[in-house]
């Protein structure tokens, strides 16, 4: 189971303007050949919000579509987090797809009229892959079993949700071309909260996937993954009743940790997490995979406000630049927060930006240059008010020049190709067991 011009100041007038998408039927499933074909007519309709690109190819030369929604779709701005869902991972488990499909609809249709649709388009960079694995879903069909189907499996017979680097154990497999895009891509956004969508189970599951001895599978951040996976489970019409499936347990609140349900070697969420600076969450949305055409709608009912309101949990926390004694950005600089060290540890991009997300609370925060000078800083983190749309902004300002932003931190953490270029797994253990013990020391420090 698991480039357009900018949208700044549109008059009343011209919102009446925007056309209305190509009604999208709720009540059958698309194909590939369908997808594409409505991503492009959003693209058409609507090029001012949105941004339609394919980050890669599948095995059998399928793209791998991604629509971008927001004021300014087709690049990064400063001080706009980048958010994600992606779906269809697994081709039978394909509700997610179709989620998404009216997630996309709902947005372009709503932006300009609904405060939380333009609330968060305005100051939120979207990005929608509604299918991971579209030779998967084409090699699957509807059957009245709800279980395992052909398709799960792209079409090289691989699972992708087992297919990526991890952080506990060797998986030194060669990746598969889904794989490599989506590492590519998230290598190349600075992402700061995602989730992926499956079906079999209904549960919010977050990291780890997996564990070893030092972290027993919970995460530095767990508090913040258990109030995420509860945004969801919430939010959802059923979902946090403890929904029983076929083959799986009553989850309390609708949510599990992914270790504690079963573990997973080589997962997109622990990559996303450890890797790509991104919290992501794996969301199971139905018992059935398949399920009959006709409960679209109801799974739509279901999952809508849970989609938002998720969403906005990517304004939660801080972000902000790291500065140097000139006031220029510096990149490569590592921000941590005393007592959540990271595996790997959390850096600014190139344009001198970091963004964490963390609960209300008292936190202090060490800031280290790619020379290994440092400083510390405490701040308070507010609770997001439910019309806001920005997390607490604050700049860290150094006293000291930068001239060396070469990034100093291993090797493993600065790319997500840790296996492909032959990661020893003993050197990984030895980097887990330092940082179990700086977490020790943060304890008791």
């Amino acid at each position: 189971m698991r480039k357009n011009m900018g949208f700044c100041c549109l008059s009343l007038g011209a919102l009446l303007l925007l056309p209305l998408v190509s009604g999208l039927d709720l009540s059958t499933y698309h194909n590939t050949a369908a997808v594409e074909a409505f991503l492009q007519s959003v693209a058409n309709d609507y090029p001012s919000i949105t941004y339609l690109h394919s980050i890669g190819k599948s095995v059998l030369g399928r793209d791998l579509w991604v629509l971008v929604l927001g004021k300014s779709p087709s690049a990064h701005t400063v001080g706009i987090p980048e958010f994600k869902y992606v779906a269809n991972m697994h081709g039978d488990e394909v509700i997610g797809r179709e989620m998404l499909l009216y997630l996309i609809q709902y947005f372009v249709q709503n932006y300009g009229t609904d405060p939380v649709v333009t609330g968060m388009m305005d100051n939120t960079r979207i990005h929608i892959m509604p299918s991971m694995n579209p030779d998967g879903f084409e090699n699957s069909v509807y059957l009245p079993d709800c279980a395992f189907q052909t398709g799960r499996l792209n079409q090289n017979m691989v699972d992708l949700n087992r297919n990526f680097p991890d952080a506990f154990e060797a998986n030194n497999v060669a990746r598969e071309p889904e794989t490599q895009a989506v590492m590519n891509w998230i290598q190349s956004e600075t992402f700061v909260l995602s989730a992926n969508f499956h079906g079999g189970a209904v549960v919010a599951s977050y990291p780890y996937d997996n564990k070893n001895i030092s972290t027993n599978a919970i995460s530095p951040d767990d508090d913040v993954f258990k109030h995420l996976a509860l945004t969801y489970s919430t939010s959802h019409t059923t979902m946090d009743t403890g929904i029983s499936c076929p083959g799986s347990p009553v989850f309390a609140d609708g949510i599990t940790n992914g270790c504690t349900w079963y573990a997973v070697q080589g997962g997109m969420q622990d990559y996303n997490y450890v890797w790509g600076q991104c919290f992501e969450i794996t969301i199971e949305l139905s018992c059935c995979k398949y399920p009959p055409s006709s409960q679209l709608p109801d799974f739509w009912t279901q999952n809508r406000a849970a989609l938002l309101e998720y969403m906005k949990q990517v304004h939660q926390g801080i972000k902000g630049r790291v500065l140097d004694g000139q006031k220029k950005p510096v990149s490569n600089a590592v921000v941590e927060v005393q007592g959540r060290t990271h595996i790997c540890p959390y850096h600014t991009n190139t344009l001198g930006e970091y963004y964490l997300i963390l609960l209300p609370g008292n936190y202090t925060f060490k800031i280290t240059l790619p020379d290994s000078r440092s400083q510390t800083e405490t701040l308070q983190i507010p609770a997001r008010q439910d019309d806001s749309y920005s997390a607490l902004k604050h700049d860290f300002v150094l006293p000291f020049n930068v001239t060396n932003t070469s990034i100093c931190i291993e090797s493993m953490c600065t790319s997500g190709h840790v296996n492909n270029n032959g990661r020893s797994p003993d050197a990984l253990r030895l980097t887990l067991f330092l940082t179990s013990l700086i977490i020790i020391l943060d304890i008791f420090t």
